[in-house]
């Protein structure tokens, strides 16, 4: 949240989504690298080998945030005003335009989350993987990074020309799409051949795609609706949202996967489709930069 926060302090409007990007693409690689780093630490110091090079790690970033960033904060800058916590989500949710942004993240989170949760059993069960062996998670590892590289590699390259090209309304609704595209075939595919295999892998970089482009413009366009002393309390609304939905993804995606397979997968396509259609109704048709009338708002 403050990472974010300080880069709507930092850049102007027109450049946010794109190093919104950056900072989905340093999570992307965060994920990529914190497991071998883990298993290295645990092969070097043992069991409490992670735990201190997880330490260390802070030690360097904190020292290195104190050296290299410079304060973003100016003293004739204006106070945020004091809210409790319930308080601060019904000021920034009263706002329909940032509401719509946070509730578009949380459902985009929330999908994203349940195949995140599923993937290592629903493998199992279609490609007939040794779960004594743990051989399903160690896959499941395996695909996570996989999108992570994808989505980092699209975070930290192809936002900033997209945003562009399209504008961060329709680049949301397109994500969307493909989140809705590639949620829908998966529990569909199974087998034990290379063809099986090859689609997985195409279906999965589908959705690491889609996935990677909502992040960017979403926190883009709040930060630019938003005004420069709100920034961190409305970004950590948005966050704290993020943080419910991987909270409730899990309990809902494994009641359903008991169920079915299929059925938190289609479920989930159908929230995504609802939600890219809520965007080009409510988003995609209004003129941008509308961030004048609704910071001058949620000023008040």
């Amino acid at each position: 949240t403050v990472a974010q926060a300080y880069i709507a302090d930092i850049t102007p409007p027109e450049e946010r989504s794109k190093r919104m990007g950056l900072i989905g693409m340093a999570f992307g690689l965060g994920f990529v690298c914190g497991p071998p780093l883990g298993a290295l630490g645990l092969h070097l110091l043992g069991f409490q080998g992670p735990g201190w090079l997880a330490a260390g790690l802070c030690a360097f970033n904190f020292c290195l945030a104190l050296v290299i960033l410079p304060e973003s904060w100016k003293p004739s800058s204006e106070h945020v005003a004091t809210r409790p916590h319930l308080d601060q989500w019904l000021h920034t949710l009263r706002h329909p335009r940032i509401g719509l942004l946070i509730a578009v993240f949380f459902l985009a989170t929330f999908c994203f989350a349940s195949f995140e949760t599923t993937l290592g059993l629903l493998i199992s069960m279609n490609f007939h993987l040794d779960a004594a062996t743990h051989q399903d998670m160690k896959l499941a590892g395996y695909l996570i990074a996989y999108c992570g590289l994808i989505g980092a590699s699209v975070q930290g390259g192809a936002i900033g020309r997209l945003v562009k090209r399209s504008g961060e309304s329709r680049l949301i609704a397109n994500s969307l799409l493909l989140l809705t595209a590639s949620l829908a075939p998966l529990p569909f595919i199974r087998g034990t051949g290379p063809l099986a295999w090859g689609l997985l892998l195409v279906v999965l970089a589908v959705l690491a795609i889609g996935s990677s482009l909502t992040r960017p413009p979403v926190f883009g366009l709040i930060s630019m609706l938003t005004p420069a002393h709100e920034q961190g309390a409305t970004i950590g609304v948005a966050q704290s949202a993020g943080s419910l939905a991987r909270i409730f993804a899990p309990i809902f995606a494994a009641s359903l996967l008991d169920v079915h397979p299929w059925l938190p997968y289609l479920i989930c396509s159908a929230i995504s489709l609802f939600t890219a259609c809520l965007v080009i109704q409510r988003l995609c048709r209004e003129p941008w930069p509308l961030q004048t009338a609704d910071a001058a708002d949620l000023a008040k």
